[in-house]
């Protein structure tokens, strides 16, 4: 059976789109059924998250449906790999911050916090949570850059018959 690129970069997009929107799902409940509130560069990973998600399923649902052609629905994908590369690297950031192997910013880690704030104040340069020592931030930039390794290799792959 013959693969078409069609099919790599459908594959692609639904595996980027789809752990961008799982990641983003277990983030949030993480907040509100565990009651980890986030800091600020936990929000800053969300985000690329959100457009992952939009970007990755959308061009994938697009290329397989037809609704637009090849050349509009493969590059909503590559750029769902790179938000997903874009909230590796916060995630790799951030777990250097809570492993204090460089400094965050101020403002969130302690020396810029207003102790009068009315709202809960999360510092980022400690972890709530770990898991076999890695945070949330660890597994987001483990995960979030293993797919889009994984969606590189699809996207790039040529399409192949047998």
């Amino acid at each position: 059976m013959a693969v078409t690129q069609l099919q790599n970069d459908t594959r692609a997009g639904l595996a980027v789109g789809g752990i961008s929107a799982v990641l983003l799902l277990g983030a949030w409940a993480f907040q509100y059924l565990g009651g980890l509130a986030p800091c600020e560069m936990c929000i800053w990973q969300r985000w690329p998250h959100g457009a992952a998600a939009m970007l990755g399923l959308g061009g994938a649902l697009l290329a397989v449906t037809g609704i637009a052609p090849e050349r509009i629905a493969r590059p909503l994908v590559w750029l769902a790999v790179i938000a997903l590369v874009i909230t590796g690297a916060i995630g790799v950031f951030h777990a250097g911050v809570e492993w204090k192997l460089w400094a965050g910013p101020a403002h969130c880690t302690g020396a810029g916090i207003d102790p009068r704030a009315t709202f809960q104040i999360i510092r980022c340069d400690e972890a709530q949570w770990r898991l076999f020592g890695i945070s949330l931030a660890g597994y987001n930039a483990v995960v979030s850059l293993a797919v889009a390794a994984a969606a590189i290799a699809l996207l790039t792959r040529k399409a192949r018959s047998t």
